[in-house]
Formats: C-alpha cells, sequence, structure tokens
C-alpha cells in the first residue's frame, strides 16, 4: 500500500495521521505500506528537507519511503532514514538523464526506482524498464545501459 505524506504542508497532520492509520491496518493484514514523500510548490527540495520527511515517515511504522532524488546530498537522506528508499522518476527526461539519475540514486543507497513517464513515455518502453533494471539490479553504468536500450530499441 502506499500514501501521501505532506511534511512541512498545509495538511502534514491529517497526512500522517492518515499514515499511521494505513500502517497500522497493514501489520495487521501483513501489508508493507509505502510512504510517499510529497513536496508543495513552495517548499524547498533539499537534503535538509528530505532528511526530514524520510526520517519522519520511516519512524512513525513505513517499511518503505519514496522521495526525489536531488543532486546535492541524496547521500545522506539514504544514510538517515532506516528504511529502504525508492526514488520517484518525476518529470520526463531524456533516456540517459533518466537513466544516470538512477545509478546517481542508487550509487548514493537508494534501494530502487519507481519510475512511470520515464519508462512509459520512452520510445521504446520495453527497452527502457530493461536499461533502467540493468542500472538498479547489475550496476551498470548510464552509458553502457543507454547503450543497452538503444541496441533492444532497434531490434525489430
Amino acid at each position: 500500500m502506499a500514501v501521501q505524506v505532506f511534511i512541512g504542508g498545509e495538511y502534514e497532520k491529517q497526512s500522517i495521521h492518515n499514515m499511521t492509520r494505513l500502517i497500522d491496518q497493514g501489520i495487521r493484514a501483513g501489508i508493507p505500506t509505502l510512504a510517499v514523500t510529497a513536496v508543495g510548490t513552495d517548499m524547498a527540495r533539499d537534503a535538509r528537507y528530505f532528511r526530514l520527511a524520510t526520517r519522519i515517515c520511516a519512524e512513525l511504522g513505513a517499511h518503505y519511503v519514496k522521495t526525489y532524488f536531488i543532486e546535492e546530498g541524496f547521500e545522506t537522506v539514504t544514510s538517515c532514514c532506516p528504511v529502504p528508499i525508492v526514488i520517484a522518476g518525476g518529470k520526463k527526461l531524456p533516456e540517459l538523464d533518466a537513466l544516470t539519475m538512477a545509478y546517481k540514486a542508487i550509487q548514493q543507497g537508494a534501494n530502487g526506482v519507481d519510475m512511470g513517464r520515464n519508462i512509459f513515455q520512452s520510445e521504446a518502453p520495453k527497452a527502457m524498464i530493461q536499461a533502467v533494471g540493468a542500472v538498479v539490479h547489475r550496476n551498470e553504468t548510464p552509458e553502457k545501459a543507454f547503450q543497452m536500450y538503444n541496441d533492444l530499441k532497434n531490434q525489430k
């Protein structure tokens, strides 16, 4: 199960209460909960915010946390969170950029990626999901994964 949490946002209290209730229900049913850190447009997307948001979710019982990758200080986010972190794919990026983001996140401690647009809006979604898998599960470099993507895309 997944639930969005608005740490520092207008509905922070309600979203945290919703998350903890869902976690309790999930535990009773043997279902883990993924807390998703939501970031409002007026909030800073920096390491300090993500360290706080992911830690709050984990300490209140989330089994996994989904958050955004940031270029500066992401390794401090993953090192401060006691549960596995999965990064959100975010907006659609060129394929090499998406693979690079996934690679950097994994190298800095993320346990996985959750990419929607960057896979399904790709010119070749099947090839892209395999390239992302190579980065995440086989520690492939973005360049080699991009070559893999192009090779698979061009196979007909």
